[in-house]
């Protein structure tokens, strides 16, 4: 396979190691077709999760034929009243991975892009610590959580970004 499909709601699946390229391709379950490039994350469907290539999940044909979806619809942040945004994500963006379920951020009525796992320290580097503490969901408990949590740690972070006004959002979860 050459270039990889953009993602708007997880636009580097391969740095976030949901998608890995292979040294010797694969063959797609959806499509048939030779892969070196497969998805390992989160795939929500009857039987064991098959192999599957960026371009069918893109399409959405992987959802399709095995009747499933990358993100679980009811774990999604309030505030997105458009279905096909909706339709979107959960049928046609690779999702991430998350300690216990996973949970994906909204802002600016839309869905925010997944840039990956992070802890305190990757935040204080970006910048954007103060920015993501700065979020009225999070009590002062979960806000001292976010603060001193480390990535691949016992409490892990996720980051998203805002696709309309940049902003950085954060979920976090435990193992």
């Amino acid at each position: 396979m050459s270039q990889l499909p953009t993602f708007r709601y997880h636009p580097d699946p391969v740095a976030t190691e949901n998608m890995v390229k292979l040294k010797k391709p694969v063959v797609c379950a959806c499509c048939g077709q030779p892969t070196s490039v497969i998805y390992r994350g989160p795939f929500y469907c009857v039987g064991p999760q098959p192999v599957l290539c960026p371009h069918c999940i893109a399409s959405g044909a992987a959802a399709q034929k095995f009747d499933g979806c990358f993100q679980d619809e009811t774990n999604v942040e309030a505030g997105v009243e458009d279905c096909d945004k909706l339709d979107e994500l959960i049928h046609r963006t690779p999702g991430y991975s998350g300690w216990q379920q996973e949970f994906w951020r909204t802002h600016c009525h839309d869905f925010c892009a997944f840039l990956g796992y992070v802890g305190a320290e990757e935040l204080k580097e970006m910048g954007i610590l103060d920015e993501v503490l700065d979020d009225p969901r999070w009590d002062d408990y979960e806000k001292e959580v976010i603060a001193t949590c480390v990535n691949g740690g016992s409490a892990q972070c996720y980051l998203f970004r805002c696709l309309h006004c940049g902003k950085h959002f954060v979920w976090f979860d435990y193992d």
